[in-house]
């Protein structure tokens, strides 16, 4: 496991966890330990999830699976494995995974702004 980030046994322990949210939407947490590699230097391997109340997935962050190569041409062509879904129809976008702490911000600042495009809409 790196030594680099002190936040990841706080991610390791949101492992299982669901959050409810009014209006009946969750955030689920799956994270598990595993080795290091130069896709996953972190060690771990995550799925963060919002879900509406019919069960959808609305939005997640995950280093499940690589995404496919966006740029040009001169654009190195490393394979993105920390990304985020910002709906459910979204492929991917490439995240810049830098601490546990600010992947669990992010994420929760991305469930703040699906609640508050849904209140408003």
């Amino acid at each position: 496991m790196s030594g680099g980030d002190e936040t990841l046994s706080y991610l390791r322990d949101l492992d299982g966890e669901e959050i409810f949210f009014d209006g009946g939407y969750v955030a689920r947490f799956k994270i598990r330990e595993i080795e290091e590699s130069p896709e996953k230097p972190h060690g771990i391997s995550y799925s963060l999830t919002f879900h509406s109340p019919d069960g959808r997935r609305l939005m997640g962050f995950d280093n499940a699976h690589g995404l496919a190569h966006r740029g040009g041409r001169f654009v190195e062509r490393r394979q993105a494995f920390d990304h985020c879904h910002r709906d459910q129809l979204d492929a991917g976008r490439s995240y810049r995974f830098a601490t546990a702490e600010k992947l669990v911000a992010d994420f929760f600042d991305e469930i703040e702004r699906i609640l508050k495009e849904r209140n408003d809409g």
